[in-house]
């Protein structure tokens, strides 16, 4: 199965039906189509808002431009190319890299190039810096949207290739060696699991989250906005994050579906691994809230925290064996550089035992939430239980 329509990273990467990659990608083809969706729908002329299309495209070519990918910064100028561009406008794509005079476009471009390699350098004032330039609220989720889509697709892209530079053969490399039969024994220095763990700012403890822009009230809700909440998560009406990205119902509806393909697709990269992943992207990011989440799911789902505890005190030297230490380096090189992620990265995830289609679920999970963090450390912020 393929997408219906014509796939942005397929056409990028030259994938065609004969390359190993290609059929590795649309082995997790609800990916696929879920990014192309936000894609179109991101994109979308129609959209409403004063965010126009050229500005949105310009917004995606300096991210990806930011972040070292020429690629995909050559794809989004090349879809401006011979538009009759606003003069502030134009004057950004021919000088890379200059400050507008315009303090709305101003506004733009700092939003956008703190957010592309530095997501943990926004803060709310960065954030109300966008209303006050004359963004609503809808325009500034959706401007927050097209940072994080971008930059999980720009990791998306430079993962398949590595992927493809790799070569096919992983179906059939060697299975991770069999668990030792010692029983496991939890470290005596870590909490029990269950218990919070608690280490450099960082935890496993259900935290809270509020946000700095106003939210949907999901009792006048739209009857489209209510079905997006539906479709989101169970709480997403009791969520501060689902509330706000509501005001952009169509590409929280695409992004829904992609974070679910991504992180809870059968088979694969194990559900623990992908939780690896995602928290070693986050610590990296600097993301709490995310990394507490992530810390959790991942005790619940494999009984103990002993890797998190050591992401939590030093990422760069994390994972208890062979193939968690290969997830969590892949993740940080592809979280850190992605314009230079090359097969040279993935050559530890396949001596570990990783198949093409597990090492595709660590790059989907580790590009995911570049997108997640983005959004939960620069439209609000974690809030933590308060002590009794």
């Amino acid at each position: 199965m393929t997408t219906a329509t014509p796939d942005t990273i397929d056409t990028l990467l030259a994938l065609t039906p004969e390359r190993p990659a290609f059929a590795t990608r649309h082995a997790r083809d609800k990916v696929a189509v879920a990014t192309q969706g936000c894609y179109n729908a991101l994109f979308s002329p129609d959209l409403s808002g004063t965010l126009t299309q050229a500005e949105r495209l310009w917004v995606a070519s300096e991210i990806a431009r930011e972040s070292g990918t020429a690629t995909l910064a050559a794809h989004y100028t090349g879809r401006l190319a011979g538009s009759t561009l606003p003069p502030a406008l134009q004057t950004l794509l021919e000088q890379p890299g200059s400050t507008p005079a315009d303090t709305r476009l101003q506004a733009i471009a700092q939003f956008t190039r703190t957010l592309a390699t530095h997501p943990d350098r926004g803060d709310r004032a960065a954030l109300l810096a966008l209303p006050a330039a004359g963004l609503s609220v809808p325009d500034t989720v959706l401007l927050a949207q097209l940072i994080g889509f971008v930059t999980y697709q720009l990791r998306l892209v430079a993962g398949v290739a590595a992927l493809d530079a790799l070569g096919g053969g992983g179906e059939g490399a060697a299975a991770p060696a069999a668990a030792d039969a010692t029983p496991f024994v939890h470290p005596a220095n870590l909490p029990a699991p269950g218990e919070p763990l608690r280490l450099n700012g960082y935890t496993s403890e259900t935290l809270g989250w509020t946000s700095w822009l106003p939210v949907v009230d999901p009792a006048t809700a739209t009857p489209e906005q209510q079905a997006v909440l539906d479709l989101s998560h169970p709480k997403a009406r009791s969520s501060d994050f689902y509330l706000l990205l509501v005001h952009q119902a169509r590409v929280l509806s695409e992004r829904s579906q992609a974070f679910n393909a991504i992180m809870y697709a059968p088979g694969g990269l194990s559900r623990a691994e992908r939780e690896v992943a995602s928290t070693a992207v986050s610590r990296a990011n600097g993301c709490v809230y995310c990394a507490s989440v992530h810390a959790q799911r991942f005790e619940q789902l494999a009984r103990r925290n002993d890797v998190m505890a050591q992401l939590f005190a030093d990422p760069d030297h994390a994972g208890t064996n062979a193939r968690e230490r290969a997830i969590v380096q892949a993740a940080l090189a592809l979280t850190r550089t992605p314009g230079s992620f090359a097969a040279q990265h993935l050559h530890p995830l396949r001596a570990a035992g990783l198949s093409d289609l597990e090492i595709l679920d660590a790059v989907h999970a580790s590009a995911l939430f570049a997108w997640a963090n983005r959004l939960m450390l620069n439209l609000g912020e974690a809030v933590f239980p308060q002590a009794n």
